[in-house]
Order: structure tokens, then C-alpha cells, then sequence
């Protein structure tokens, strides 16, 4: 049998920021496709699609992932992760539905809403065999499915907007292709991990013992075991919410863009948007590598190694946000005529505001992987009710008055209070671990 040794750090990372370096361009690629082919309009009713259906998801995922990578002494079977996950992501289509049927929107509107739904359920359950990966520190097989998946989703999103000349095809497209990559790879890796875990490979080659269940045949299968699932449940409910609340202050100003402005402002806000990602995706890829080593050295109780480890990563998040700030500044008006079309050039000074925003953000989110490997999932909850609270007030006063200008600096003045917040907890954190490590 083949043997899946974990990586180094420096081999995890290389492959998880090659793998989001080309699933990054990839989904730019997507929207670039629809501004070119299409008009703002059309880009703006794709991202709606995406900012109705991603808060549900982003709930009824639970976070699962994370809390298997960071699940050190294996309170849990990959088959109860799974089967939480197939319950949730069932329950996030009806409420999809639900909404979609509720708000009114156009057909062609609501058809597109409820194609990404599908595509984001593919990916979702994608997303619980990654957590299994992602524990084992294999992110090569991480990497290598978003290789496939984002130039995928690209081409069929292209060729269904081409044969259709509507945002729908594109949509279905995007189904098509995440649900290839599931069932075509992400389901053999998982089974590949799990016969790893169960058979051939010493005890300390194991970062997680991932045993069959005694009444299961095949640990690939979900478990529902009531007793278990409630459990886990009630572990990773906060984290829903925390996810949740992170995609709706994420889409809070696509909201009041849309209400205030109509699509094509939103196409432009969203266009700009994307280029925030860039960064984001170096911030991903080392912290996804990162977290279970952080979440070994919070558990071991070594304050010394955590700490170090989480002050290199916050450093990477200052200078990819300083870097994107003096980009957007010196050559902002360039790339977006550039990338998109001129029509867009005209809005620089928004690039700009939305690159400080990112570069908060970047600082926020290393801050975030780190209080998740300490297991502080309670305090997530009020630190980002706080954050889109703060951004939907902001959007409510200054959408109306500044336009789409409006939107960026809400998102910076979100991001400043996330900022402040996380900074608060993860010291909190740290100290709670010296004291700790003091008193034994």
C-alpha cells in the first residue's frame, strides 16, 4: 500500500500556495470572463449569487475543517465529521431555496442563485475530505485538487457563459466542475488517507488515529450516531456562527450596494474586490499549513514555540498588506484598465481603500488561525458579531451619502475593530499558556 508520510512545513506550504495560487487566478479569471464577455451587470448578479448562498454554507459548514486539523488527541472519526457535514450541507440548500423563493428576485437572478447553491454543496462536502487531508499534513492532495478545480470551473463557467449569453450557464458550469473534482478525486484521497490511517504505518508516523468505527464497514461512510453528533454539534456551533458572521461582514456591503446602487455598481465593488484575494491566498496557504503545528505546540503547552510561530505569520500578514497599500496607490489606475476595462480606472481611489482594508485583514486572519488552534472557539463568536455589526452600521450611514467609496471604508473600519479585538485575545491567550506552563 501506497504510504502518505506527513510533509515538512516548508514542503505544506509550497504546495498549499501553488495549489491557491492557481485556484486564485482561476476564480479572478472567472470574473474577468464575465466583464469581458458580458458588463458590470452581469458580474454583479454573479456575486450576488455568491454573497445570498455563502453565509448559509459558511453556517452549516460549522467549521468542520478546522476543528479537524486541529483535533491533536482524535476525539473524533472522520465518518462523524462527515456525517455533520452531509445533515448541513442538505439543510443549506432548502434555506437557499428558501430565501431565494422569499427575497422575489428576477428568475434568471434566482436560477443563478440557486446553480451556485449546488456548486457550493460540491464544495462543501469536498471541504470535510480536506479537513481529513489537512490533518494528516498531505496538503500536496489539497493542492493538486484545486489545480484541477480552478482551471475547470474556469473553462466550463467560460463555455456555458458563451453558449448561453447568460450568467446561468456560466453558474451550471461551475456546478459541473466542482462536482467532477469531488467525486473524481476528493473521494479516492479520502479513502487513500483513511487506509493509511488504518493499516501499515507505524504509531508515531500517526498524527491522528483515525480508526474505523466498530459499526461501520468502511470508515469512508458517515456516521449519525445521535450521542456523537450532538456532541460535535455543540463544539463546532460557535465556529458556524463565527463562519457566518465572517461571510456576512464579507458581504454586508454587496448587500447595501445592491439595495442602494444596483448591479453594476455591485459588479465594480466586486471586480476590485477580488484583487484583495491575492494576498489573502499567501495568508491561506501558510496558515493552513501552520495551524496544526500551532495547534501541537497550544496543547503541548509550549507558550515559546506558539508564540514564535504566530508572530513570524502576523509578520508575512503586515507586509503583504503594506505592499498591497503602496501597489493599489502608485499603479492602481494601471492594473485595473489593465485587467478589466477603463470604466472600472475610473474608480482608483476605492482600489486603494480596499487595500487597506485587506491588509487589516491579513494581520486579523493569522491572528484567527491562531486562536483556533488554541481551541478558543467561545470568543470567536462576540469578536466577529462586534466586526459585521460595525460594518453593517457603517454601510447604512455611508452607502447612502458616499456611494461605493462608502462601502471600502466600512470594510476598513470593520477590519480595524476585528483588528483590536484579536489582538486582545490572542494575548490573553498566550499569557493563559505561560501561566500555565509556569504552574506546572
Amino acid at each position: 500500500m501506497q504510504q502518505l508520510k506527513p510533509l515538512t512545513l516548508r514542503r505544506n506550504f509550497s504546495w498549499t500556495f501553488t495549489g491557491n495560487l492557481i485556484y486564485a487566478a482561476s476564480q479572478w479569471g472567472m470574473l474577468v470572463v464575465l466583464a469581458k464577455l458580458g458588463s458590470p451587470e452581469m458580474v454583479g448578479q454573479f456575486t450576488l449569487g455568491l454573497a445570498v448562498t455563502a453565509p448559509v454554507i459558511m453556517f452549516t459548514n460549522l467549521q468542520l475543517r478546522g476543528i479537524q486539523a486541529t483535533d491533536a488527541k482524535g476525539d473524533y472519526v472522520f465518518s462523524d465529521y462527515l456525517g455533520l457535514r452531509l445533515i448541513g450541507t442538505g439543510l443549506a440548500l432548502l434555506i437557499i431555496a428558501g430565501i431565494t423563493l422569499k427575497a422575489g428576485y428576477r428568475w434568471e437572478t434566482s436560477l443563478v442563485i440557486l446553480a451556485i447553491a449546488l456548486a457550493k454543496a460540491f464544495e462543501s462536502i469536498s471541504d470535510v475530505f480536506y479537513g481529513l487531508i489537512q490533518q494528516h499534513e498531505r496538503m500536496d492532495r489539497i493542492a493538486i485538487a484545486l489545480m484541477i478545480k480552478g482551471p475547470l470551473s474556469l473553462l466550463l463557467l467560460g463555455i456555458g457563459v458563451s453558449l448561453t449569453g447568460s450568467v446561468v450557464g456560466g453558474a451550471i458550469g461551475l456546478a459541473v466542475a466542482w462536482g467532477l473534482v469531488l467525486f473524481g478525486w476528493d473521494l479516492r484521497n479520502g479513502r487513500l488517507i483513511l487506509k493509511n490511517s488504518s493499516h501499515g504505518r507505524e504509531p508515531e508516523d500517526l498524527l491522528v488515529a483515525d480508526a474505523e468505527p466498530a459499526n461501520s464497514q468502511n470508515p469512508l461512510y458517515p456516521r449519525w450516531e445521535g450521542k456523537t453528533l450532538s456532541k460535535l454539534l455543540w463544539l463546532a456551533l460557535p465556529l458556524g456562527f463565527v463562519m457566518m458572521l465572517i461571510s456576512l461582514n464579507t458581504n454586508i456591503p454587496r448587500y447595501f450596494i445592491e439595495r442602494y446602487l444596483g448591479e453594476r455598481e455591485l459588479g465594480i465593488f466586486a471586480a476590485m474586490s477580488y484583487l484583495m484575494v491575492v494576498g489573502q491566498m499567501v495568508v491561506s496557504a501558510l496558515a493552513e499549513s501552520a495551524i496544526p503545528r500551532l495547534a501541537k505546540y497550544y496543547a503541548a503547552g509550549n507558550s515559546t514555540a506558539f508564540r514564535t510561530l504566530l508572530l513570524k505569520l502576523v509578520g508575512v500578514g503586515l507586509m503583504l498588506g503594506a505592499g498591497g497599500v503602496f501597489v493599489a496607490v502608485v499603479a492602481g489606475r494601471q492594473i485595473l484598465t489593465l485587467l478589466y476595462k477603463p470604466e472600472y480606472a475610473e474608480r482608483a481611489d476605492l482600489f486603494a481603500w480596499l487595500m487597506v482594508a485587506a491588509g487589516m485583514g491579513y494581520v486579523s486572519s493569522f491572528l484567527g488561525y491562531g486562536m483556533t488552534a488554541a481551541r478558543y472557539f467561545l470568543v470567536l463568536m462576540p469578536l466577529f458579531a462586534l466586526a459585521t455589526g460595525t460594518s453593517a452600521i457603517a454601510c447604512l450611514w455611508l452607502i447612502p451619502t458616499q456611494g461605493v467609496r462608502g462601502a471600502a471604508i466600512a470594510l476598513v473600519i470593520s477590519a480595524l475593530v476585528q483588528l483590536v479585538f484579536s489582538l486582545g485575545v490572542t494575548y490573553q491567550a498566550i499569557y493563559k499558556l505561560r501561566r500555565g506552563s509556569y504552574e506546572t
